[in-house]
């Protein structure tokens, strides 16, 4: 009996899992498919483990990537980096990112907010430093199979009603290589429970 009702509720929590990263995924094709289309003030690239493998992680240097073709077509006018201190390898996420996007040729505006530990943090602690510089209109980078996430954290914090604001899904190595997306993806739903059991997503 007691077994039986541990497999029925390990189904529900696999079944709720998987409805979870379908939906995950199918917003990330839908927003590769959709990129920004109208001009903002900033790009607001969102922070991720700074290095990886003693290299910086191309998870992150590719939202950079992604972020600076954005200035390069004219969409955005200067570029804001969010993120803190990595606490597997002590560098500061927002430093990397500002270091590869001077390396990649990048010599617009910059801003960095150099603290934030979560997505929720990226968000709020970059929301008085967008004010602060003026700016209206905002496209949030990061990497597709993250947006979903994003989109209601920022709807759940108001940063949307502060700022109009685009999503830019950065088609990363990270994302391009299969072992690296299923990664990511399979841990996507783990952080989208932890938030809703937080209270961040309604």
């Amino acid at each position: 009996m007691v077994r039986r009702a541990l497999a029925g509720a390990l189904v529900v929590l696999l079944l709720g899992y998987a409805a979870v990263h379908a939906t995950v995924w199918m917003h990330a094709r839908e927003r590769l498919a959709r990129p920004p289309a109208r001009v903002a003030d900033a790009a607001l690239v969102l922070g991720n483990r700074a290095y990886r493998d003693g290299r910086p992680n191309p998870c992150l240097t590719g939202r950079v990537d992604a972020a600076v073709a954005l200035a390069r077509a004219g969409l955005v006018r200067q570029l804001v980096f969010s993120g803190g201190v990595d606490k597997e390898d002590g560098r500061i996420e927002a430093e990397v990112m500002q270091q590869h996007a001077r390396a990649a040729g990048y010599a617009g505006a910059l801003l960095l907010e150099p603290v934030s530990q979560s997505t929720r943090e990226n968000l709020s602690l970059s929301r008085p430093l967008l004010e602060s510089a003026g700016v209206k209109r905002v496209i949030v980078v990061s990497e597709p199979y993250h947006l979903w996430r994003v989109e209601r954290l920022a709807r759940a914090g108001g940063f949307d009603q502060r700022f109009e604001v685009q999503y830019a899904a950065a088609s990363t190595s990270c994302w391009q290589r299969w072992g690296m997306a299923f990664r990511g993806a399979l841990r996507e739903p783990l952080a989208i429970v932890n938030n809703a059991a937080n209270g961040y997503l309604h």
